[in-house]
């Protein structure tokens, strides 16, 4: 099979991790006989840096006309630091989004045998765990109108949702729970906000249609609060996009490490892959990055975008087997350990599949 693939590599170690993705993809493609073409494009502070804008037309077009695409991570010092920047490169992952029609951001969780450790959390709380978050993506306080009045002294940012929204997403939350354990919660804070309550209504209209899913209603502080108690409890759980953001972040620590967790964006004209974790600046340049999590997001990109079951499942393979043997690089080393480079993990990965 061909396939091709936009390649947007981003800032900081984006970079970094997305070629050791590449060279992994390549060598599944190789040994399964594939094809793939890889087309890079600019997003985020190298773009804007290049051309003015963080999601150029010409990024969109490459996105368009691809299979699939994979993506690294955006985000620089020199904006995050100005609060008056006119333009930011979070500006096109937005954009992007809403451009593509990526509505659904797909973020499993889940422990590995070889690192349950290394969670800050105790084993006997987090055994087991394999939930997935679908996040909805294009609407909510992100999208929504915002501003200043009062000559500045007063700030705003609305959230909005339509029910054509909430049950595009709903209907994929349902589907997924219905291929794993029929298990779905609804997260909201409908006791307070009136989007809160819309989603509610929808899901809760929704349920007849899927009378095999077990369907709970819970506010998101609860939520929060359960995940850290926990978290095995939970199978597939649907939210609106800031309580999805934050959420799934905290529940990136209970695998021992943001650099493991993997995820898809999927809409209505491509699917994207990147790493949860963000653009690390700190990290640029210095070979240390964990590129496990996008190697990981590659997989889902074989399985999702392509229905190469047996692709992906080679490449989460050799991963475990190199977290078992520890080529990892310095954020999972056990204390007295070696530490291997980002391009060493790669090459091992490689080398081993």
């Amino acid at each position: 099979m061909k396939y091709t693939i936009a390649l947007l590599a981003g800032d900081g170690i984006g970079p970094e991790v997305i070629n050791e993705a590449v060279k992994v993809s390549d060598a599944i493609a190789k040994k399964f006989n594939h094809e793939i073409t890889w087309t890079p494009a600019l997003t985020g502070a190298c773009a804007i840096d290049a051309v003015g804008v963080p999601y150029p037309d010409e990024t969109h077009e490459i996105c368009m006309a691809a299979d699939a695409v994979l993506f690294g991570a955006i985000g620089h010092p020199k904006y995050d630091n100005d609060p008056l920047a006119p333009v930011r490169p979070e500006q096109g992952l937005l954009l992007m989004r809403k451009k593509l029609g990526l509505f659904a951001n797909v973020r499993p969780t889940f422990t590995f045998p070889s690192l349950i450790d290394n969670s800050p959390l105790k084993r006997e709380r987090i055994e087991g765990t394999d939930l997935v978050f679908l996040r909805e993506l294009t609407g909510g306080i992100y999208f929504g109108e915002k501003g200043r009045r009062d000559g500045g002294e007063t700030a705003f940012d609305n959230c909005v949702y339509t029910r054509a929204e909430v049950q595009r997403l709903a209907k994929k939350g349902f589907e997924l729970a219905m291929t794993r354990t029929k298990k779905l919660c609804c997260v909201d804070k409908a006791n307070v906000l009136e989007t809160s309550r819309l989603w509610r209504e929808t899901v809760q209209a929704m349920e007849k249609d899927y009378p095999e899913v077990t369907v709970s209603y819970e506010f998101v502080d609860a939520v929060a609060m359960r995940l850290v108690q926990w978290p095995n409890s939970y199978d597939v759980l649907i939210t609106e996009n800031l309580f999805g953001d934050i959420l799934t972040d905290e529940a990136s620590v209970i695998s021992g490490s943001m650099g493991l967790m993997p995820s898809a964006s999927v809409g209505e004209h491509t699917s994207l892959y990147e790493p949860i974790h963000g653009s690390y600046p700190q990290a640029t340049g210095l070979n240390i990055a964990n590129p496990l999590a996008t190697v990981l997001s590659a997989a889902m990109m074989f399985e999702d975008a392509f229905g190469l079951k047996e692709e992906a499942e080679a490449i989460r393979a050799v991963v475990n087997k190199s977290l078992q043997q520890g080529i990892v690089t310095e954020d999972l080393v056990v204390k007295g350990a070696k530490a291997y480079s980002t391009s060493d993990v790669g090459d091992w990965l490689v080398a081993n599949l």
